[in-house]
């Protein structure tokens, strides 16, 4: 029967529309389907997917991109403009082709862009600009590429971007200023014997 499971092939189910006979996890799923699957293989509605998009953009004007011949096992990302093999793509089994929208490089971007914009406020354009007033390097050591935005954890302020390294060490000194510089005159052979001068409260050496 059209749509049906195919007698003696429980694996097997007809497309309704090319007629073919291929295994269920060609087609997506259905829950309101007796045999949970659309009636219609995930190509076949892809196909008529891209035609009806292809109709509605040409009643409304707009430019319609050419038709790109794509080989079995690729699908064309409408972001970046590839072709790409499925091994590029996440699974999303409630799309018709059982695939992202996005391919995983473009989705790994807008990753990016999003945490930037939720977590510091930039974007990757203001991200570069601030890289490219360091002049390419860490603003801390002055010799390592810089890939991490460091801002105030108080005000939300961002300072600049640092390498992995100085970011880290940033961290460690929890942002203290007064142990940085403390820090700074130890390395520099500087010993601090602090002065007791309050109940918790110590005194650099003059």
């Amino acid at each position: 029967m059209a749509g049906g499971v195919v007698a003696g092939e429980p694996d097997a189910k007809r497309c309704r529309k090319c007629k073919r006979e291929l295994p269920r996890a060609a087609f997506a799923r259905d829950k309101n389907r007796r045999d949970g699957l659309q009636v219609d293989c995930r190509e076949c509605v892809a196909e008529y997917s891209a035609a009806h998009y292809r109709r509605r953009r040409e009643a409304l004007g707009k430019s319609v991109r050419e038709k790109v011949e794509i080989p079995e096992g690729y699908k064309l990302c409408r972001t970046c403009g590839e072709v790409k093999p499925h091994s590029e793509w996440h699974r999303n089994a409630t799309a018709s082709d059982g695939l992202s929208t996005r391919c995983k490089a473009c989705r790994a971007i807008q990753g990016r862009q999003g945490h930037l914009k939720r977590q510091y406020g930039i974007t990757e354009a203001e991200r570069d600009e601030l890289i490219a007033s360091q002049a390419g390097v860490c603003c801390i050591c002055l010799a390592t590429v810089p890939e991490h935005v460091d801002h105030c954890h108080e005000t939300g302020r961002v300072r600049g971007v640092l390498c992995f390294s100085c970011n880290a060490a940033l961290g460690q000194f929890k942002d203290r200023p007064d142990a940085i510089r403390r820090a700074a005159a130890y390395v520099e052979g500087i010993a601090w014997k602090p002065t007791l001068v309050a109940p918790g409260v110590y005194q650099l050496p003059s």
